[in-house]
């Protein structure tokens, strides 16, 4: 039944995410915002209606995290204390300053609210951001109601459907972030410290050209990665590069050309090489004396897997992590792809995989793509469901005949 008005502060992660799914959710491609505390993150007011529930929605951002993890103030300089001490050492969140003006609007717009809907990334890193959300509006608003929407792409269908089927916040999630959080925290502070007042003396690195300290950091991850890419340049730097020859042979006929491999691969004596091509120049008669035909599996790739997505972009574009993610953002915000930083290789029942493609047609005009995209879609015999997704495979025959 609908019933008297309630207002809901909505928020995203990003300012450029909460214009986009204000814009959709108020059905007014030219929606304006109203200034806040911080001038990068709009309020974008409309109504709308929840389960018929009559809505005054107020739609605004955050940037990222909006609370850093640091230790006590006794703690933070480095002498204060002993490196191993930073294990047991008190930690606390608090907003930074370059953060305070997105703080103070959240808390001014929470006051007047009666329910909170977390629209966040839907992502373990999301989940974080969510309660530190919730942390500061139920400070000022302790009565608020929160809801959380789930979503995965930047689509109207999906933004619509998310809103009517509001679910509780995942703690669970938040958690294991606050975790990871703290013992990057303890273990890199600890190591820092350690590892550069134990060297500053045997290295002379006390400061540098422009009077700053030097700072030998320590992370958990950076410092394997660092390992990864040493190990790498120690064994090119080894590498002595070597001539070898080998010896193609292939087969033409009106079925196509048939590509033999030498079962020896190469030779590094060009001599012993020669003298092998030459008594195959004398004797140009082959035999096929086998013929072999084994089932091959190939593989997909998994679909929504960050990591795979970063590989293929690298090999096939020379495309750096950071460029690929960039461009990904942008394609998700642009409501072309689902959320790129996933940590699922399954699709949402509910996510319709011809999205893409026609929202690509309606923004390019492209008859020629629209039309191949519907004949894919209408003639693809398989349906990929939840739990089919990181199982489906293809089989497909091949015959190689050796020599």
């Amino acid at each position: 039944m609908a019933g008297r008005s309630v207002t809901v502060l909505n928020v995203a992660e990003k300012p450029s995410v909460a214009k986009a799914v204000a814009k959709i959710l108020s059905g007014n491609p030219i929606l304006r915002g109203r200034d806040g505390r911080s001038r990068y993150n709009q309020i974008f007011e409309f109504d709308y209606t929840i389960r018929d529930q009559p809505c005054r929605m107020h739609f605004t951002s955050v940037i990222g995290h909006l609370m850093e993890l640091e230790f006590d103030a006794r703690y933070r300089k480095w002498h204060s204390c002993d490196p191993l001490d930073l294990f047991q050492a008190p930690v606390h969140k608090t907003v930074p300053e370059d953060k305070k003006d997105i703080k103070r609007t959240l808390e001014e717009e929470a006051r007047r609210c009666q329910w909170l809907v977390l629209w966040l990334d839907c992502d373990r890193e999301g989940e974080n951001i969510a309660f530190e959300v919730v942390d500061v509006c139920t400070a000022v608003n302790p009565h608020l109601t929160i809801k959380r929407a789930r979503f995965s792409a930047l689509v109207p269908s999906e933004i619509h459907e998310s809103v009517q089927n509001l679910v509780e916040p995942n703690k669970w999630f938040s958690d294991a972030v606050d975790a990871r959080q703290e013992i990057d925290l303890r273990i890199g502070a600890s190591f820092t410290r350690f590892q550069t007042m134990l060297m500053k003396d045997a290295f002379n690195i006390d400061t540098v050209t422009d009077g700053r300290n030097t700072v030998l950091s320590y992370g958990p991850c950076q410092f394997p990665t660092l390992g990864f890419v040493v190990e790498r340049y120690w064994e090119i730097q080894a590498h002595e590069p070597e001539e070898f020859w080998s010896i193609n042979c292939s087969h033409r006929s009106d079925e196509g050309t048939a590509n033999f491999s030498w079962g020896r691969g190469h030779l590094f004596d060009y001599t012993c090489a020669v003298i092998i091509y030459e008594m195959c120049i004398e004797e140009p008669t082959a035999t096929v004396t086998n013929v072999r035909q084994q089932e091959k599996l190939k593989y997909p790739p998994h679909p929504l897997s960050t990591i795979e997505l970063e590989k293929r972009a690298s090999r096939y574009f020379r495309m750096s992590s950071e460029h690929t993610m960039k461009a990904a953002e942008e394609l998700y915000q642009g409501g072309f792809i689902s959320y790129p930083r996933t940590e699922t290789d399954n699709f949402s029942s509910r996510t319709d995989l011809r999205v893409g493609h026609y929202r690509m047609e309606a923004r390019k005009n492209n008859k020629k793509i629209a039309a191949r995209s519907k004949e894919f879609y209408s003639n693809t015999s398989h349906k990929i469901s939840t739990d089919q997704s990181s199982q489906s495979r293809i089989t497909e025959r091949s015959g190689r005949p050796q020599k």
